[in-house]
């Protein structure tokens, strides 16, 4: 089932409200004792339901989670809708300028504080979490990938996997670098990175940036399954199709 509840960004947002989705196994209801690893996901409004997304096609997670029966609770909180780049200020672990957007200020670590010291500790409060690093996750695509791969080298000690879909290294990729670099990480780091084949040709030098933050975050250390999707777009009936193989890389000896 869904649970569907509202939720506010004070240094964000102020009082602005904005939806979280909390997605909870059918085995949670019939074991009162069971606990489960939680996947916090970025942009919730996209993530299950078609009729919540913003381009009218959810990455199909409920249905999939159903029909696959995995044991997880996935926590998905909705983006900024601020027509003044909201989302992208949020979703930017960094500043950065780009000849379409001007200059974004990047509040993704405001984003993350928000995500590690108000929201984890309420989920893990109100529901049978397996509250430590092994057994939790985090995934996005878009900037919301970027945001996970942030979440992964500058949370580490909170998140031990994540997925990156379609990663928004575009921004500033010598950023990008240098936050992999000065990343303190544990070994069992594990990250799935993808990024569709036609995606390619809309930022210059796209499959050399793609193939340099793979071997740089293998030299890291880090169990990368790194992708190029034959067919690959940026949208969500894309990043769908991807499910089984980055929920594989999440669950892989979990």
């Amino acid at each position: 089932m869904i649970e569907k509840f509202k939720v506010t960004f004070p240094l964000l947002g102020g009082s602005e409200e904005r939806y979280a989705y909390i997605y909870l196994p059918k085995s949670y209801f019939k074991d009162p004792h069971r606990r489960y690893p939680v996947l916090y996901m970025f942009d919730g409004h996209n993530v299950f339901f078609d009729e919540d997304a913003t381009y009218g096609k959810s990455w199909g997670m409920y249905k999939f989670m159903n029909r696959n029966h995995v044991q997880m609770i996935i926590c998905a909180v909705e983006c900024s809708h601020d027509p003044n780049f909201g989302r992208l200020k949020e979703y930017s672990p960094f500043s950065f300028r780009n000849v379409d957007v001007g200059f974004i200020e990047g509040r993704g670590k405001m984003t993350m504080d928000w995500y590690v010291n108000e929201l984890k500790p309420a989920v893990d409060a109100h529901f049978r979490t397996l509250p430590d690093r092994e057994h939790t996750f985090i995934a996005g695509s878009s900037m919301g990938g970027l945001m996970s791969l942030y979440a992964l080298m500058d949370y580490n000690h909170i998140f031990s996997r994540a997925a990156a879909l379609s990663p928004s290294l575009w921004t500033d990729p010598r950023k990008v670098k240098a936050m992999i670099n000065k990343a303190n990480l544990n070994p069992n780091t594990i990250l799935y990175m993808d990024y569709g084949s036609e995606e390619m040709k809309y930022h210059r030098g796209m499959s050399r940036v793609f193939a340099d933050i793979t071997s740089l975050l293998i030299q890291k250390g880090v169990c990368v399954e790194s992708r190029i999707v034959p067919g690959g777009e940026h949208s969500e009936a894309s990043w769908e199709k991807q499910l089984g193989f980055f929920m594989r890389t999440l669950f892989y000896k979990a």
